[in-house]
């Protein structure tokens, strides 16, 4: 079996190894070597990541004991080969996981709870404990791990024997072919576990918490660590300094600022709604009184907009309403009903516009006139009998055309 070389030294870099087979696959090449420092996909995070000479390796994964590096050529076997890490990504992980172990530690001495799943992503991390946990709670734990970072603590890996394994208490029961190895952190946490981790606690830099959700019975806690928390710092803190250039104000009174915008708008938008409502009753009470079947099209209306006009020209005692408005309103201009432009130029006679459409009645069904609407216009949409919504597309003046000829019949 592969010789573990990151169970003697979890901070070497690069290794000499012997190929040992080299066996085409169907997403590469996978390679075993004679011993690797590469740490495979287990307990929670993915493999390492480097180069095999000049290979970038692609995964790495235990099977029956042998570590497969994923590549995306052969090597020669028997051939001695150069390993290097991505350092960068290992310490990272490294960083992680060590302080997986502390936060784990401290729920399972204040709480009781379990860590029941773990997963070191690409991101950030998540643990997984079978028991609830509070905003509050969590606040208290990231100072409580903080604490423990500071100490700067050795971080201590341990092969007990059998009878030290029965008079010790330890989180997690995972057996290594070596025996069960056991990570120590004095008076914060003992796990059986088999990934590298890093000498002292001092090594993780900060532990942030940056959320708990609920999760199957228990909840999940979302972790940055390390290198990965100082880059979301640097994200956030770009983040304030740009809302506080944009709204004027100070960096530290940038949620009352914001707060006070969100008032602004939402009074904004209150009167933007009585206003459109008012536009709504001058365009309905405009139509002429013997117009019984109506059709619009409407270039200042957006949302529900339309809709509340269908159903308020249908109130004025209309038979048919049909409301047509630019599907992309921002890229089309208010023409007038020869089609002409507001700067007086006409559009091309084959220039083709997309139009959504809300039709309604209160005493035919139709849907008949949205199906022949869009079977005529390369349309789709559907509804119920008394009102449908869709999108057509083609000239405003033979859509209108069309339409009318429908209800006229």
């Amino acid at each position: 079996m592969t010789k573990k070389l990151y169970y003697q030294d979890s901070y070497m870099k690069s290794f000499q190894a012997v190929v040992q087979s080299s066996t085409p696959v169907k997403k590469g090449v996978e390679v075993i070597l004679d011993q690797t420092a590469f740490f495979p996909e287990s307990g929670g995070q993915y493999g390492d990541q480097g180069f095999l000479e000049h290979l970038q390796v692609l995964d790495v994964y235990e099977r029956e004991g042998e570590i497969i590096h994923l590549l995306e050529e052969p090597l020669e076997v028997g051939r001695e080969v150069t390993g290097k890490l991505d350092w960068e990504s290992r310490y990272l992980k490294m960083q992680q996981h060590s302080a997986e172990h502390i936060v784990s530690g401290l729920v399972k001495e204040r709480f009781g709870y379990d860590n029941v799943g773990f997963h070191l992503g690409t991101e950030d991390s998540t643990l997984d404990f079978n028991g609830e946990i509070t905003t509050e709670q969590l606040k208290e734990l990231e100072w409580q791990a903080n604490e423990v970072v500071v100490k700067n603590l050795d971080i201590l890996e341990t092969y007990p024997t059998k009878e030290e394994v029965e008079k010790l208490e330890f989180r997690s029961k995972i057996e290594l072919e070596m025996g069960l190895r056991i990570i120590v952190i004095p008076g914060v946490d003992q796990c059986a576990c088999c990934a590298p981790q890093l000498k002292k606690t001092g090594e993780i830099g900060i532990i942030k918490l940056t959320h708990v959700q609920r999760y199957k019975g228990g909840v999940r806690v979302t972790m940055l660590c390390g290198f990965r928390a100082l880059a979301d710092y640097r994200d956030k803190e770009k983040s304030v300094k740009s809302i506080s250039v944009m709204l004027s104000a100070k960096e530290e009174e940038v949620v009352e600022a914001t707060g006070l915008l969100k008032n602004e708008v939402e009074a904004w938008k209150h009167k933007h709604h009585e206003l459109v409502q008012k536009l709504i009753q001058l365009k309905g009470r405009g139509i002429p009184m013997d117009m019984k079947q109506v059709c619009l099209f409407e270039v200042d209306l957006e949302g529900d907009g339309p809709r509340y006009l269908m159903n308020f020209v249908l109130e004025q005692g209309k038979e048919i309403c049909g409301v047509f408005y630019p599907e992309d309103k921002a890229s089309h201009t208010a023409k007038d009903v020869t089609g002409h432009t507001a700067d007086g130029k006409a559009d091309h006679p084959d220039h083709i516009e997309g139009f959504r459409y809300v039709i309604g009645s209160k005493k035919v069904d139709v849907r008949p006139i949205g199906k022949q609407l869009n079977e005529r216009f390369e349309g789709r949409g559907g509804g119920k009998p008394n009102m449908v919504q869709g999108m057509v597309r083609g000239r405003q003046e033979d859509i209108e055309k069309f339409f009318l000829s429908l209800v006229s019949e």
